[in-house]
């Protein structure tokens, strides 16, 4: 899916580390939420309190998920999935755009 129709968008964005990763939330007709954002050249540590699903959409990504060794590159057309309660390290190279989806 390119588009997400029929959403609000909260109008403030969300600016983490500095503007290193920017996003907005937006939010569907079904109630559920997601944020749609990039990630500038950085390496960056996240904390999750709900389960995450990250949808690559523009640019690549490494990523470390809590309790591994290894990095593992992510695409667009690629995701990967974070646990509630978890940390995770992103590392990009050039600008990576993204999806957020919770729950």
């Amino acid at each position: 899916m390119s588009q997400f129709d029929n959403v609000s968008v909260v109008k403030q964005a969300n600016v983490y580390f500095d503007g290193k990763c920017i996003s907005h939330t937006i939010r569907l007709a079904d109630g559920s939420s997601k944020t749609v954002g990039v990630i500038l050249p950085s390496t960056l540590t996240f904390t999750t309190t709900s389960p995450e699903v990250m949808e690559g959409v523009g640019g690549t990504c490494r990523v470390r998920l809590k309790g591994e060794d290894q990095w593992k590159a992510y695409g667009p057309g690629q995701s990967f999935a974070v646990p509630a309660d978890s940390v995770f390290e992103i590392a990009c190279d050039d600008a990576y755009h993204y999806v957020c989806h919770f729950g």
